[in-house]
């Protein structure tokens, strides 16, 4: 049997920028243990086997693997397999914006499509969610040294160190430049004699709140014991953490906030996220999270007589 598989790189307008998501656009038929061996061939970061629903037009199922493991919500997917359902034809876009819902072993996650000339051009979901915030953070220099950052380096004033979790924790810290977070270096010894293990969050998100490009508000970067040296993972999963963050300050005001954050630098595969969050300080806080996506590649994947039903 053959599947017909797409390369989308995912928020961003140029190839060889952004998160590189491999999408199948018709993988009924596929069984958990294959797409697991095709993930882990095709070794991207993450690739999605969308499912078709009878008789309904407007949902898919949709299925995300890592080359590790089955990934139960991904932000990254929606958007890269949005586009590449509207880009292939699987789905009618001749309509300004379409709705889509995709369901994840997460929940559904409704999905705006907007279009041009019956192309996609801007793809944007909807998530609500709720968050705990809580303002114990490892000390200054403890942050310091496992992040290889000056004290100095560290924001204390119009932001400061907390853990948020809107499911996953995260240790999110401020720092004052966009300098100090693409030259942070994450030290596990350092972090490992910390106190940060107790908070049970395994990543630490860093971020400025200013970035070089005119088109993004805030730098962000994933660091962790779990996340290699040199690596500079897509920030998509810890957004909604990073909304319910930004929204713990008295400092931000209520209403729909509209902004953007970028991941990586010019030579790095940098992303552009633009989010809405509805802040209005009830238990729910409503996040939308979008972006664009071109196509770099498409192929097919021959498994001849491997058994792929079950």
């Amino acid at each position: 049997m053959k599947y017909h598989y797409y390369i989308a790189d995912v928020f961003t307008q140029r190839i060889f920028n952004g998160a590189q998501i491999a999408v199948f656009p018709h993988a009924d038929g596929l069984n958990a243990d294959t797409m697991a061996l095709i993930a882990r061939e095709l070794n991207l970061s993450e690739t999605v086997f969308i499912f078709h629903k009878l008789n309904n037009a407007q949902i898919r199922r949709m299925r995300i693997f890592s080359p590790l493991a089955e990934v139960n919500f991904g932000g990254h997917p929606i958007i890269a397999a949005a586009y590449v359902l509207a880009s292939c034809g699987d789905i009618d876009v001749s309509a300004p914006v379409t709705s889509l819902i995709f369901e994840q072993n997460a929940g559904n996650v409704e999905t705006n499509i907007s279009s041009r000339d019956g192309k996609p051009y801007f793809v944007q979901f909807t998530r609500k969610v709720s968050s705990i915030v809580d303002r114990f953070a490892p000390t200054d220099d403890e942050l310091a040294d496992f992040l290889g950052l000056e004290q100095a380096e560290l924001d204390h004033k119009k932001y400061s160190p907390r853990l948020v979790s809107c499911g996953y924790p995260y240790l999110i810290v401020p720092v004052w430049q966009y300098e100090s977070v693409r030259k942070a270096r994450f030290n596990y010894s350092a972090w490992s004699q910390s106190t940060a293990p107790q908070t049970a969050a395994q990543e630490i998100l860093l971020f400025a709140p200013k970035s070089p490009f005119p088109d993004a508000d805030f730098n962000l970067r994933l660091f962790g014991p779990r996340i290699a040296l040199t690596e500079d993972p897509p920030v998509g999963s810890a957004l909604p953490a990073f909304c319910a963050y930004l929204c713990s300050f008295e400092h931000t005001r209520k209403g729909t906030q509209t902004f953007a954050v970028d991941r990586g630098d010019a030579n790095s595969r940098r992303s552009v996220i633009n989010l809405e969050m509805d802040h209005k300080g009830t238990e729910f806080l409503t996040v939308r999270v979008g972006g664009e996506a071109v196509l770099f590649a498409e192929g097919t994947i021959d498994l001849g007589g491997l058994n792929t039903r079950g």
